[in-house]
């Protein structure tokens, strides 16, 4: 069987295989997942190729991390073969950046995930804190978790591109390692690609998640609180319908259009079954052996040109 490509992180010299394991929905943040279920998607994950785990304490409230580490432990999984990443600084209670609480955060994460240390220590969507505060207090205070071997590499995310430019062009080289990125690069908004050539002069790694645009490229739709403009759903609803009608997966040809640029990493999809395992690893190996089909994507990409590169609001987000 065709084996998942693996793609270099930045300058840290991680390997990640080219699709990672969201385990946001581990913590039941979109509806109840049993242990069983759980332990099945993240064994037959590692058995398929994946490598990469991604979870954080806001991820129903410390539940997703709690959930893995018991899978990664049950399997008995050698520490050497997956790379795993957490996050700080944001919460079920609310955003707290402080150089106090991240240093107490990274203790409470490594013990729900039964770990001495994670691969990637994310500070979580800091958009929602002072960038300021993020560049002077919080990212000194990760590179002293960093020196104290509780995180190999440190990264950040959020929603709006900008964040990005503002903390890398403030913080010593080096300081942050790798970004984090969802809803910017998929079929309808593709606004990361700009940045990736600043990205690679800082020597600085790129994952981007969210794929499917958190459920607007999916069959079923967006959840209600999805907090994309009314023009925006509607473009996504019509090219739902058209895949639909040629008999297509529009989450499907999303993933691979995702998965198609290599200077990304990796791409976090949210899995919670086998199936979505399954489904998932067949359409990026089928990528790589067949490519994508052209004529579908170019149909789409017409259908959703007159909202491309639309974003929102960062407000309710579920990143």
């Amino acid at each position: 069987m065709a084996a998942l490509e693996r793609r270099e992180l930045g300058s840290t010299g991680l390997m990640l295989s080219c699709l990672g394991f969201g385990a946001s929905p581990l913590g039941n943040v979109f509806g109840h997942v049993s242990h069983a279920d759980a332990l099945a998607a993240v064994r037959l994950a590692l058995q398929l190729g994946i490598n990469f785990f991604d979870t954080s304490p806001y991820y129903g409230g410390t539940v997703s991390e709690t959930v893995l580490g018991n899978c990664l432990h049950e399997l008995n999984v050698p520490r050497e073969d997956i790379v795993v990443s957490t996050k700080c600084g944001r919460y079920v209670d609310g955003f707290d950046f402080s150089a106090e609480r991240v240093t107490r955060s990274i203790d409470e994460s490594l013990a729900r995930l039964k770990l001495d240390y994670v691969d990637i220590l994310h500070c979580h969507d800091i958009e929602f804190g002072s960038l300021d505060q993020i560049v002077n207090e919080t990212i000194p205070a990760l590179q002293q978790i960093k020196a104290a071997g509780k995180a190999r590499f440190i990264g950040i995310t959020g929603l709006p591109l900008g964040i990005f430019t503002y903390v890398l062009d403030r913080v010593p080289p080096g300081s942050v390692d790798v970004v984090l990125s969802y809803c910017h690069y998929s079929v309808n908004d593709s606004a990361l690609v700009d940045l990736l050539p600043y990205l690679k002069s800082k020597g600085v790694g790129v994952i981007s998640a969210s794929p499917l645009a958190m459920g607007l490229l999916t069959d079923n739709g967006p959840p209600e609180w999805h907090p994309a403009s009314s023009e925006l759903k509607s473009a996504c609803r019509a090219a739902v319908a058209h895949c639909k009608k040629k008999g297509k997966n529009i989450s499907k040809i999303s993933l691979q259009y995702s998965l198609m640029n290599e200077e990304i990493s990796t791409v976090l999809v949210g899995m919670n079954s086998p199936k979505q395992v399954e489904e998932n690893v067949a359409a990026a190996l089928e990528l790589s052996s067949l490519g994508i089909d052209e004529d579908l994507l170019h149909e789409v990409e017409a259908i959703l040109e007159p909202v491309k590169n639309q974003t929102w609001p960062s407000g309710i987000q579920q990143g």
